[in-house]
């Protein structure tokens, strides 16, 4: 640990502006292990790697209001409110927190670390901006929850002492290889899309890829020209700046393999900077890295209150970037203002199959 903390020193001398997710991808080290050295903050182990994380999912309601980031390498989602409404009695290990604004699925049973987090800083309470922050066996960051200056401080300590790890080791797993996708002759391509087909539920769509064998990607072209149509990259940059323009209220899915958080409401402020097109809202921003995006694709899904559409946005590893949806609720059809910008948005032409 001490030889990793001199090598980020090493690091951040010649990268004084670099992010500590970005420093760890150029050392080779995950960002997990790089918190744990107290390189970014003086940082305390929480619980131990087999721990049950979704007891502390209920906790964080009493901290107050918060800002709860879940990004992957390509997309940054940041919402600000409190922990409202967790649901921890879920199989599979599963958590949700169902409030408002706050909007989460978390995965726990894939979480493997957890830190308490105090980083100096002008911008936090005491010169300190305080955090809670999860990682994966890989030490891959998945989820986080950054203190405000309005956020209960004695709430957040105590939550620490109850919950820190005193015999406790950084061990991450080599990340596997990404699994093989099942041959496209190997799957009954007409029984998939009949199934396609008869969904109820948009949260029966993972199951059907899961009982075909089906990665998303695939499932997506498959589908071409029935039930999903490819767009241009750009599509994701249009349809926030159309339902900005038409004051469209949205929903916005940014996820990892260990959550996924949503925004629901309008979006406004939008700003271009470098690579990066934001949303930069009181109390949600959106960080999309557009360099970073290899397709999009216009996804629609049968429901029980009919036909919901989503622009769903991909990377070059065909790892889901974000999502896009009209802003809707069980029983009610899609918003038709939602249609009509999908309807706008650039397409690019089908791929012969």
């Amino acid at each position: 640990m001490t030889d990793l903390r001199a090598r980020f020193a090493a690091f951040r001398e010649q990268n004084p502006k670099t992010r500590i997710r970005t420093a760890a991808r150029e050392m080779g080290v995950s960002e997990g292990e790089l918190v744990a050295t107290g390189v970014d903050g003086e940082a305390t182990p929480l619980a131990r790697p087999g721990s049950n994380w979704r007891e502390i999912i209920p906790e964080l309601e009493a901290l107050g209001e918060v800002m709860a980031l879940t990004r992957n390498d390509a997309c940054v989602h940041e919402k600000h409110g409190a922990y409202e409404g967790a649901e921890t009695d879920l199989p599979h290990g599963m958590a949700n927190v169902v409030g408002d604004p706050i909007d989460l699925r978390l995965f726990c049973a894939r979480w493997r670390f957890g830190f308490a987090v105090a980083t100096p800083s002008e911008a936090g309470r005491d010169g300190l901006r305080r955090s809670l922050q999860f990682f994966d066996a890989y030490g891959d960051a998945v989820h986080k929850v950054f203190l405000t200056r309005t956020s209960d401080v004695d709430a957040f300590e105590a939550l620490v002492a109850r919950h820190a790890a005193e015999d406790f080791a950084m061990e991450v797993e080599p990340r596997p290889e990404p699994a093989a996708e099942t041959p496209d002759a190997e799957i009954d391509r007409e029984a998939f899309l009949t199934a396609w087909a008869g969904l109820q539920d948009t949260h029966d769509f993972f199951p059907l890829l899961r009982d075909f064998g089906v990665s998303r990607t695939q499932a997506l072209r498959f589908a071409e020209g029935r039930f999903t149509e490819r767009a241009e990259p750009i599509a994701a940059r249009r349809a926030l700046e159309a339902a900005a323009e038409t004051e469209t209220p949205i929903m916005v899915f940014v996820g990892n393999r260990g959550a996924i958080q949503i925004h629901t409401g309008p979006v406004k402020k939008l700003v271009e900077h470098g690579p990066w097109f934001n949303v930069l809202d009181p109390g949600f921003n959106l960080h999309l890295d557009e360099t970073q995006i290899a397709e999009a694709w216009v996804v629609v899904k049968p429901t029980e209150d009919g036909d919901v559409t989503a622009l769903e946005v991909y990377d070059a590893d065909g790892q889901q970037i974000v999502q896009f949806f009209g802003e809707r609720k069980p029983g009610k059809a899609e918003l038709e203002s939602w249609r009509e910008i999908v309807r706008g948005l650039p397409r690019q032409e089908a791929v012969a199959a």
